[in-house]
């Protein structure tokens, strides 16, 4: 085995990863050692605002304290039993969370990928099972410029080539549209159709916007086809964008939720489908399952990263806030800056040059933030942040492009 360097030698550090490391990421070139906060901390001691969250993971903060002894007090007890077992924190997570989405019922995963994998399989059965849709002619309305995930199943109905390339052959059964596009939407709605599935809000897209009512439409026009409005809110739930969830924004409530993310405050790996009894009652014993989904350790972590949410008026905060920083963001005037578009603390400022030597400078500045879709630039700090630390990230940026 390499000898492996002094934790300070970040450059020997970056070797290592790039040689022993397989390179489906890009990361900036700077090495975390810890984290507090709102704040990362690299081996030299350097200190940077983190205005990515881990893609919104950590909405409650970096090593929130709630969390953190929830952790390792469930640690002491017992940290896996599997679902053969029963354990004490699975019904009380599943309660809450259930509550908490206005639902009936919980089916807990690992990630999020899982969650829509999970969400997909449970658009399939109930379609068969309760619209009495032909055996293995389910179909699944999504929207083009998605991001669900990096399985086989989901890259196959990426409209991303990247994602795509040299992965195939594809599971059938989805049908793409334009995403925000209702008469698009209508005239994809078939007999064999037993969901549409989509992002409140696209992310990994560059933050974009369907036209406003759209949710709220396109709900109710799955409802009237009996078709499952399937609402991938991984990244816009939880308080990302000054509402518990993003669909709330425009009063309506999907038939399934898929959440992940920030369901665990960034401690461990949580997602789940939340949904009613009558859709999520079409498993059975054995049609599905998970290792360590609705593990004892994951479930009170979960916990606790729900009532921080709550508690600590994190949505409350994130709607203040992002207000704030989108109307200073709007403010800078800039000839790469083509448009400021956001809602809460989730905000993309699309460029007309790449991205990523504007990100690495504000890295330099001491701001965190990553590309998306090579053009714009994503700011997501976590939700507990402080109007003085987003004026101090703020002051950088407007420095950062001042320089340019």
């Amino acid at each position: 085995m390499p000898e492996v360097p002094a934790a300070v030698d970040a450059d020997a550090l970056i070797a290592i990863e790039e040689q022993w490391g397989a390179r489906n990421y890009h990361p900036l070139d700077f090495v975390v050692e810890r984290a507090s906060g709102a704040w990362l901390f690299d081996v030299q001691g350097r200190k940077y605002l983190d205005f990515l969250s881990a893609y919104s993971a950590v909405n409650q903060g970096h090593r929130h304290p709630r969390i953190l002894q929830a952790l390792r007090d469930q640690a002491e007890r017992v940290t896996l039993t599997s679902r053969a077992f029963r354990n004490d924190q699975l019904p009380l997570f599943c309660k809450e969370l259930a509550e908490l989405c206005r639902m009936e019922m919980v089916l807990p995963m690992n990630t999020g990928a899982e969650a829509v994998e999970t969400a997909i399989k449970t658009a399939r059965r109930w379609g068969h099972q309760k619209k009495q849709i032909p055996m293995d002619r389910a179909e699944i309305i999504v929207c083009q410029n998605n991001f669900h995930g990096r399985t086989t199943t989901i890259t196959g109905f990426s409209s991303e080539l990247a994602y795509r390339d040299g992965f195939g052959p594809f599971t059938p059964g989805f049908v793409p549209i334009p995403f925000g596009d209702l008469p698009a939407l209508e005239t994809a709605l078939t007999p064999n159709t037993c969901g549409f599935l989509f992002e409140p809000i696209q992310c990994e897209a560059g933050i974009l916007f369907p036209p406003r009512g759209f949710i709220g439409q396109a709900v109710e026009l799955c409802r009237r086809n009996r078709v499952l409005a399937i609402a991938d809110e991984i990244q816009t739930g939880l308080g990302r964008t000054g509402t518990l969830f993003e669909c709330w924004s425009e009063n309506t409530q999907p038939d399934i939720f898929v959440l992940g993310k920030a369901l665990s405050g960034g401690f461990y790996p949580v997602s789940a489908v939340v949904s009613s009894a009558e859709i999520l009652g079409v498993f059975e014993p054995g049609s599905h399952g998970s290792t360590y989904g609705g593990n004892p350790l994951a479930c009170a972590v979960a916990r606790a990263a729900l009532a921080v949410t709550q508690e600590e008026g994190l949505v409350e905060n994130s709607q203040r806030l992002g207000a704030w920083l989108l109307e200073e963001l709007r403010a800078i005037r800039h000839p790469i800056i083509r448009e400021v578009r956001g809602k809460g603390l989730l905000v993309g400022i699309d460029l007309a040059v790449p991205a990523r030597p504007v990100c690495e400078r504000l890295m330099e500045a001491g701001v965190l933030c990553k590309e998306t879709h090579e053009h714009v630039i994503r700011l997501a700090p976590p939700l507990v942040i402080s109007k003085d630390d987003l004026a101090w990230a703020l002051e950088r940026i407007v420095s950062v492009f001042s320089a340019i």
